[in-house]
């Protein structure tokens, strides 16, 4: 039943996880920026208050104040109508993402997460998968053959990589049982010879690799950037974007890396299990926190140190190599769960 005090307590979790994440955000765009600088022996961001720790509000209020530009011949409600499809689905699945297990505040136990469902996973592909929408809207409504081109190919590459995605995790699931998040985290709170955490990383190595490379493909980032190709594209799907629309996309990207980088932790690597979490539960989050930034540390190391693909290679990658793999892997891991159960 809803009470009021349920009611609250949903709202505030609401506003503290929607602040903290577009702070991080906010603040993985300074890294990215910063991180690249050090990786081309050149100075990133440094000038907007100490350590250039002030740079993303600088941005924000460019975007803020910057001209809205509407292209003549683009379809204005569709133009105006796909940077929310891309940026609402982005900021949804973190709803259902637990970021700790509980806590006790004044006399209340508190869950670490807005809401649990008992199919938490098909909920986080679901809605990752909308995202698409929103980038292929863009494209065609801008009426720009660069953007037409960027739509179309995120499409095509949405459709060959969200298999492979999907694939990857199979294995967890019937290890686990559940499709629930919170459940797959638990069940890898234990350890192998005392010592040895039992991660899906070290049952699911296949599995692991393949959903890092697809999440990155999802994600549209380096060496998978082909729907915005600046090289090619000038910026793709965003070209005629400006002002506060681009905005959204830009804000729409670094989410659903947040997203792939928080689903590579649950599922892989033992959410927010680590030294001492029983005892004291607010290392949780903090543990969860480290293990996210690794996995955006790696985005950001990647784009800095890889060539994008052709079109015709990322294709063949992922109908060629990647679904395969990730098919021999489904086969591999339910032949050793018919031999263990």
């Amino acid at each position: 039943m809803l009470t009021t005090d349920i009611l609250i307590e949903w709202l505030v979790k609401i506003g503290v996880v929607f602040f903290i994440l577009m702070t991080a955000i906010a603040y993985v765009v300074l890294l990215e920026r910063r991180l690249l600088g050090f990786i081309q022996m050149r100075l990133g961001p440094n000038r907007v208050g100490p350590f250039g720790l002030l740079q993303p509000l600088a941005d924000g209020l460019k975007f803020l104040f910057k001209e809205d530009i509407v292209p003549l011949e683009a379809d204005k409600a569709l133009y105006v109508l796909a940077p929310m499809i891309a940026l609402v689905p982005a900021l949804m699945t973190i709803s259902v993402i637990p970021f700790g297990d509980k806590i006790v505040i004044l006399g209340r136990e508190i869950a670490l997460h807005i809401t649990s469902v008992n199919v938490g996973l098909l909920v986080v592909f679901a809605l990752t998968s909308l995202g698409v929408y929103g980038i292929a809207l863009a494209g065609w409504s801008s009426n720009s053959k660069y953007s037409l081109m960027g739509g179309l190919r995120s499409s095509a590459q949405l459709i060959s990589y969200e298999l492979a995605l999907s694939l990857s995790v199979v294995g967890v699931i019937i290890f686990s049982g559940s499709l629930d998040l919170v459940e797959v985290v638990k069940q890898q709170n234990s350890f192998w010879l005392g010592f040895i955490p039992k991660w899906n990383i070290f049952t699911q190595p296949i599995g692991f690799l393949i959903f890092l490379i697809a999440a990155i493909a999802e994600t549209n980032r380096v060496p998978f950037d082909l729907p915005e190709a600046e090289t090619e594209l000038v910026a793709g799907f965003h070209t005629e974007y400006s002002s506060m629309k681009f905005a959204m996309f830009f804000i729409a990207e670094y989410a659903n890396m947040v997203t792939a980088s928080s689903m590579a932790t649950l599922l892989f690597l033992g959410g927010w299990y680590g030294p001492f979490v029983d005892k004291f539960p607010l290392l949780g989050p903090i543990y969860f926190s480290l293990k996210i930034l690794f996995f955006l540390f790696l985005y950001i190391w990647l784009r800095g140190t890889l060539p994008r693909f052709r079109y015709d290679q990322l294709m063949r990658f992922g109908w060629k190599f990647l679904i395969p793999v990730a098919l021999a892997n489904v086969v591999l891991v339910a032949g050793l769960a018919l031999l263990i159960y």
